[in-house]
């Protein structure tokens, strides 16, 4: 019975903490269990709800891939490479970890195509990839969105608890969050997304006052 795969990320906008990708593989009766579950989008579920559910998807064979914000940040600065081909390799991983006749893959760029191409020339496996936007109508890639969420949010949690310091969601939508980065982008430096817009402000302030000293 032919398998398929679903890709989800979750953690893609933060100022820090990872992004954590995750990749669930099921056949037909299993995804009739994912369904019934009622799987779908993460963020359309409570923080309950995704947990009641996560502890029943991840008996499903699945991968996670964890991006931490260096590795982000190396993506963005080369000039090879940028967080749409990050994600890509990512995904390609994955998919050539299983053994599927498909795979669908929630893309991250506007550019569909050029996002495909890049993946057939890394993905070795003869599985036919399917990339969309909102793939988490595919209850698949809701399975995965679902993992990648509570995975990451679980990294979260343990983050603040090593650092003593409840920093929030870490979206800059978030006022704990731009508290957190606005007092700490110095010394708690690691956790941060560097090349993210206000971490570089904050940066670029720092070393004109640094310079206005002389």
């Amino acid at each position: 019975m032919p398998s398929i795969i679903g890709i989800d990320e979750a953690g893609r906008g933060p100022v820090l903490g990872p992004l954590v990708m995750c990749g669930v593989c099921a056949d037909v009766k299993a995804v009739a269990r994912i369904e019934k579950i009622g799987a779908k989008d993460s963020k359309l579920l409570t923080p309950k709800q995704r947990e009641l559910m996560y502890k029943k998807l991840v008996k499903l064979p699945h991968k996670v891939m964890i991006l931490e914000p260096a590795q982000i940040d190396s993506a963005i600065m080369s000039a090879n490479s940028n967080l749409n081909w990050l994600e890509a390799e990512t995904a390609a991983e994955i998919v050539n970890g299983f053994e599927a006749a498909t795979a669908y893959i929630d893309c991250p760029s506007p550019n569909l195509k050029a996002y495909k191409d890049f993946l057939l020339r890394i993905v070795v496996r003869k599985t036919e990839l399917i990339v969309e936007h909102k793939a988490e109508k595919y209850p698949v890639v809701a399975a995965a969105s679902i993992i990648a969420k509570v995975t990451r949010d679980s990294l979260i949690e343990e983050l603040k608890a090593k650092i003593g310091v409840d920093f929030g969601s870490g979206y800059l939508s978030d006022p704990l969050t731009v508290k957190f980065l606005n007092e700490h982008y110095l010394n708690h430096a690691a956790v941060f997304r560097k090349q993210w817009g206000p971490y570089k402000v904050l940066m670029e302030k720092k070393v004109q006052r640094t310079l206005n000293t002389f």
